[in-house]
């Protein structure tokens, strides 16, 4: 680690300068000794059903012994495919109980997409909710997959509500498309079974690959971050201590999780740290339904929440959302794209908790530094390193660390970083360094505390007239105007400046005309990062977390 670490005076007290990730052997060590102290407190919860740390453990114990009996060996891949449910925990700690790999998936991929990564993983196994079941059909004899199961949204609910939520989901709503998975065995039937068999006994060291988290793949084909024991042991020790202090240990306060499990941001932090620390977790199966946000808010007593920009300016705009009791929300935070300050700022006016931004890549599992979380207004920061955490500004012109308040590329050191890339050395050469630094593709800067900044991606850009435009800034600043929802710049060839800004536009007030978006920015921004181009859409695309997706737009 560096001697130069001027984040480590804005420590928070209580919060380490290190983590120690020795004093654990695996993550499933680490999970198994938390499931221990708090055996009888709710860990997960979803659709008004919660099942406690104990019956984590059973079931787990079951659906592992299961994977095992099946002939899946220590070492192999199994992928999982499901929103946010009951199960997911489940067949989580099963896969770490067996030895196995997790390749979490994201439900909404195409069969195109599956094949890639079940391929590309070598997965053995696939847990699937029956809602995706068709796509895997019409791939499944180009994998390796030889053990199917499947589950349904209702089958941890309860008889008479589990019953009711699956006649809904599939005959009311059409939401599970006929499939023929000859072999498959449903999930409930896998924990009976497996209550017959006993776990494998096998030895788990640090550097073992545990999970194999996929990249979204916007930079080429989607490649899979090697994350280890190691990786996420210190991922959720650091996530923990971050949080600590807002959440009491093994209390009644939970942690609203609105975002995916399968997603690395809240695998890590909600999934583990949170875990670690005896909170329960509130599930919502789909967050893109808010009235569901809103119901979990009404009926538990939230303390925090995790989720992305436009989840939080989307709550913001939805009028059952402004009449709740916020009363016991202690935190918030923001990650997978950048907080606009216009939403941090309405967060934190309409709930009185700070919209605390962190920040992370796949492939530092995720989490790299974060904003304390002690009330003070940080807006346009992400934060400071996290425990044993080291962060530089790279000028990769001079090839030297940057002063602070000069632009480079953000480079992350610690024991997070992921091992490289399932298969792929030369691309892992191409991100981490020889002696270990992680670059992250994002261009940012240092404060002289310590408190690091995001200008933008290197590849988000834009070159107007040989002057760099970053399309963060202006986002946030058309972010402001009382009519627009939501937004997105991006860069489009011009033959007189060799870029133009264009922004994408949703409109909150329907009234809006691309005259006053222009004159709204020419008085906040200089001539050329004024956009000269004006689209209105319905909606803006976004991967399946709610990050929206700039490429598709210049695409």
């Amino acid at each position: 680690m560096s001697d130069q670490r001027p984040w480590l005076a804005q420590y928070p007290a209580g919060i380490p300068a290190n983590i120690d990730t020795n004093a654990y052997a695996s993550l499933n060590d680490l999970l198994s000794e938390a499931t221990k102290r708090y055996k009888n407190k709710p860990a997960f919860k979803c659709m008004g059903k919660a099942i406690s740390y104990n019956e984590l453990d059973k079931m787990s114990n079951a659906f592992g012994a299961y994977l095992h009996y099946r002939g899946l060996q220590p070492g192999d891949s199994v992928a999982v495919m499901m929103p946010n449910l009951l199960q997911y925990p489940v067949v989580v700690h099963g896969i770490l109980k067996a030895g196995l790999v997790l390749v979490n998936t994201n439900p909404l991929y195409t069969p195109r997409e599956m094949k890639h990564q079940f391929t590309d993983s070598s997965a053995k196994a696939i847990i699937i909710a029956e809602n995706f079941a068709s796509n895997l059909e019409k791939i499944i004899n180009e994998t390796e997959i030889k053990t199917v199961v499947t589950t349904s949204i209702g089958e941890l609910l309860g008889f008479l509500k589990g019953g009711i939520t699956n006649f809904v989901v599939r005959n009311v709503k059409n939401m599970v498309p006929k499939f023929n998975l000859p072999g498959s065995v449903t999930f409930k039937t896998a924990l009976a079974e497996g209550k017959k068999y006993k776990l494998p006994t096998f030895e788990s060291k640090h550097d073992d690959t545990i999970a194999l988290q996929y990249t979204g793949g916007t930079t080429g084909v989607s490649k899979g971050a090697m994350l280890s024991n190691k990786n996420l042991i210190a991922n959720g020790l650091q996530a923990k201590a971050w949080l600590k202090d807002k959440f009491e240990e093994g209390g009644e306060g939970a942690m609203l999780c609105p975002l995916p499990l399968y997603h690395i941001f809240a695998f890590s932090v909600n999934a583990v740290g949170l875990f670690l620390h005896g909170v329960c977790n509130v599930l919502i199966t789909n967050p893109r339904d808010m009235s569901t946000i809103n119901s979990a808010f009404k009926d538990n007593k939230i303390a925090g929440i995790t989720g992305v920009n436009t989840l939080f300016n989307g709550l913001l705009n939805n009028s059952g959302f402004k009449k709740l009791d916020f009363r016991h929300l202690r935190a918030a935070v923001g990650g997978g794209m950048a907080v606009q300050r216009p939403v941090a700022e309405a967060w934190q006016k309409l709930t009185g908790v700070p919209l605390t931004e962190g920040y992370g890549l796949t492939e530092s599992s995720p989490c790299a530094s974060m904003n304390p979380l002690d009330g003070t207004e940080r807006n346009g920061t992400i934060g400071i390193p996290m425990s044993s955490t080291d962060m530089r500004v790279w000028n990769e012109e001079e090839n030297r660390v940057a002063t602070p308040d000069e632009r480079g590329e953000i480079h992350i050191k610690g024991p997070q970083v992921m091992k490289g890339y399932l298969n792929r050395p030369e691309d892992t050469a191409e991100v981490i360094t020889a002696d270990g630094w992680l670059k992250t593709g994002d261009i940012g800067m240092m404060s002289e505390d310590g408190f690091f900044r995001i200008v933008d991606r290197k590849k988000d850009m834009i070159l107007v007239s040989g002057f760099n435009v970053f399309p963060n800034e202006v986002e946030d600043v058309l972010a402001g105007h009382p009519k627009i929802l939501e937004l997105a710049a991006v860069g489009v060839p011009s033959e007189k400046s060799g870029e133009i800004v264009k922004v994408f536009v949703v409109r909150k007030d329907k009234s809006l005309t691309e005259d006053e978006v222009i004159a709204y920015a020419r008085e906040n921004l200089t001539g050329y990062k004024v956009p000269k181009a004006v689209e209105f859409r319905e909606e803006l695309p976004k991967s399946n977390v709610g990050k929206i997706l700039r490429r598709m737009l210049r695409d």
